[in-house]
């Protein structure tokens, strides 16, 4: 499976070689990108506290993760995101912080907006997504929101 990553000015190309990632997976890199933000090191038991659920989850989307090359964990038991971990956590918290926030400004509920955004980030493809931004960004002078809760 290959997935191209559109980050900024640079195109990155990300092969994943043994599974698809899907939505959890997703999510799981989502949460480390936030949580790396906001303490700086992330544990297996921030992400179970973050997403309200159990440690043994975690544990295991984690190795799934870590053999498909999304993350890594030092020594210490600290999780990182790979650069291309990094490249695709960043592309579903950038959908994700662009829905949310022209959700809200449509006057919907922040959490409706969120919840929606989240499921929305996870299935459009990298070109409708940038057109919907590029209409959004030119006729309504919208600007996304970059900080949110998940």
């Amino acid at each position: 499976m290959i997935f191209i990553c559109f980050c900024g000015i640079r195109t990155k190309l990300v092969i994943i070689l043994q599974s698809k990632i899907y939505a959890s997976g997703e999510d799981y890199l989502k949460t480390i990108l936030v949580l790396q933000k906001k303490l700086g090191v992330v544990r297996s038991t921030d992400i179970a506290q973050y997403l309200n659920v159990t440690r043994p989850s975690v544990c295991q989307a984690m190795t799934a993760l870590q053999k498909n090359g999304f993350v890594f964990r030092d020594k210490r038991h600290f999780l990182y995101l790979t650069e291309a971990g990094r490249d695709l956590a960043e592309k579903i918290y950038e959908r994700h912080c662009f829905f949310t926030g022209w959700f809200i400004s449509m006057g919907i509920s922040r959490e409706k907006a969120e919840f929606d955004a989240c499921r929305i980030e996870h299935v459009i493809s990298s070109e409708t997504f940038e057109k919907i931004k590029e209409q959004v960004m030119n006729k309504w002078k919208f600007r996304s929101i970059t900080e949110t809760t998940l």
